[in-house]
């Protein structure tokens, strides 16, 4: 390795020493993710201003054999972004929006664009883009495009990967890859965005892409739904999407602890229903078609599912702000579980058939394994994706119930694989489930993918320890967690 001092002068040189920041108080934003996982370190944070100076710092750092590690917003939840040594390259200054074409229903933006500046330019045009997270506006849509984010609308939109139509990426060399092209068919050859889509930064560093728009829906309804049970909510969003249509946009669930918590906890949250249900879910209505309700079609479609059996009770929002209130009480979950002590969360998707099953079995696991524990079950069910999280028990010490996050893994995450799910399901690997790979993946997959990166960053200068497990399968993490920090 060069002497870290001459990589830091040459950078210094090429960026500007006001984009070369060193000072322990610049660096300590960088070095822990905002959900309070453990500390990272680093040389230094640069903060390129445009492609070309990018991959001037990767090629640098690649000549000088030391790391980078490219972050957004800092806004995930598995590490993925948390430096372990080497440079932290900030996106932050590529915020350019290069360019828009409505007719082509298309939109080129640089990947330190905050997600909701990409959600507003589209607007603008008249038009949708439809990824949408709680930390939108924080989140940078590189870091979106990187972790293949979910959200809210992959119901109707698919995860982020979905609304790539082309890339630009800088690579492990310094080379950029220019492949922003605003096509929906090109067969040329090997679709390569896909290498760096959900890649985490190990492959490549995404500088720029081309983004799907769609039309603006003119008319949204949304609901709250008191359900018996989650196989009630299987029947409900079956008959919904029977029924429906591409007009169901949205389909979340809610655990009746979730509910309770968010009521207790969240400044200004109101019951919608009266009374207790086994379940709960928000259904989200919309169209672009002219003349059409969203409303009216919401209530014939709940009023004909109480009529068969399918639910107790919903509650139609009548306004945007009540439309806005009732997402509130689902996009505030995570949050308000704070305040009920320490969490071990997990990220997981099974078929959805299986939905019910999971949460069924995962549950009187996990409280038998555990007294006293409270599940806090809720997600993206129409998708499959549920964030199966666990409170601690009431006066428990929270290191103890800390120290039990392993054991809980292997609860969960055994019921997950059993059932053909993932573990994995919309935040990444990260740190966090790195090593869980090399238990539950694939060896064929998990070979593939060292053959990939080892071909694209062989001398492992990209993000180095994420993702990949090491090939001694079952090897103790090297990402801990210390007393005090908070996960998902």
């Amino acid at each position: 390795m060069t002497d870290p001092s001459r990589l830091l002068a040459h950078l210094a040189a090429h960026l500007g020493a006001a984009h070369v920041l060193t000072d322990p108080a610049d660096l300590a934003p960088h070095l822990a993710e905002t959900r309070g996982l453990q500390r990272g370190h680093a040389l230094a944070l640069v903060r390129p201003a445009d492609t070309a100076e990018v991959a001037g710092v990767v090629r640098a750092c690649a000549e000088a054999g030391v790391p980078v590690v490219a972050q957004g917003g800092n806004t995930g939840h598995v590490g993925g972004g948390l430096p372990q040594g080497g440079i932290v390259l900030s996106m932050a200054r590529l915020t350019r929006l290069r360019a828009i074409d409505p007719v082509n229903a298309s939109i080129t933006v640089e990947a330190g664009m905050v997600l909701a500046d990409v959600q507003a330019a589209a607007e603008a045009a008249g038009l949708l883009f439809p990824l949408s997270l709680a930390s939108e506006g924080s989140c940078r849509i590189g870091g979106n495009l990187s972790t293949n984010a979910g959200g809210t609308a992959v119901l109707a939109y698919g995860n982020a990967r979905d609304l790539v139509l082309g890339l630009e990426v800088v690579l492990a060399d310094g080379r950029v890859w220019n492949g922003l092209k605003g096509l929906r068919k090109d067969n040329a050859g090997y679709d390569l965005k896909h290498l760096f889509l959900g890649s985490e930064g190990t492959l490549g560093l995404i500088t720029a892409a081309v983004l799907k728009l769609f039309p603006r829906p003119t008319s949204r309804a949304v609901a709250l739904v008191g359900l018996a049970s989650a196989e009630a909510a299987l029947a409900l969003f079956r008959r919904l999407r029977a029924e429906a249509g591409p007009t169901l946009t949205a389909f979340e669930y809610i655990a009746p602890f979730g509910l309770e918590i968010v009521l207790r906890h969240r400044a200004g949250a109101r019951r919608p229903l009266a009374g207790a249900h086994g379940a709960y879910a928000l259904v989200e209505l919309s169209t672009t078609r002219p003349g059409e309700d969203a409303a009216t079609l919401m209530e014939m479609l709940l009023a004909r599912a109480q009529d068969a059996g399918l639910l107790e009770d919903a509650a139609l929002a009548a306004s945007e702000a009540q439309a806005n209130a009732v997402w509130d009480l689902r996009e505030s979950l995570s949050e308000v579980q704070k305040a009920e002590g320490a969490s071990i969360k997990h990220d997981v998707s099974v078929p959805l058939s299986r939905l019910p099953e999971f949460l069924a079995r995962a549950t009187r696991a996990c409280e038998a394994a555990m007294p006293g524990l409270r599940v806090c079950a809720f997600g993206h069910f129409g998708d499959g994706n549920i964030h199966f999280n666990l409170s601690q028990p009431v006066g428990m010490d929270r290191a103890a119930f800390l120290a039990a996050w392993e054991r809980f893994n292997r609860i969960v995450h055994d019921i997950v694989a059993g059932l053909g799910g993932s573990i994995a399901a919309e935040h990444g690997v990260g740190l966090l489930k790195r090593d869980e790979l090399a238990r539950y993946a694939d060896p064929v997959a998990l070979d593939l993918m060292r053959s990939l990166k080892a071909a694209l960053d062989p001398a492992n200068i990209l993000n180095p320890g994420k993702v990949l497990p090491d090939r001694r399968a079952g090897e103790a993490a090297s990402f801990g967690f210390s007393e005090g920090s908070t996960k998902i």
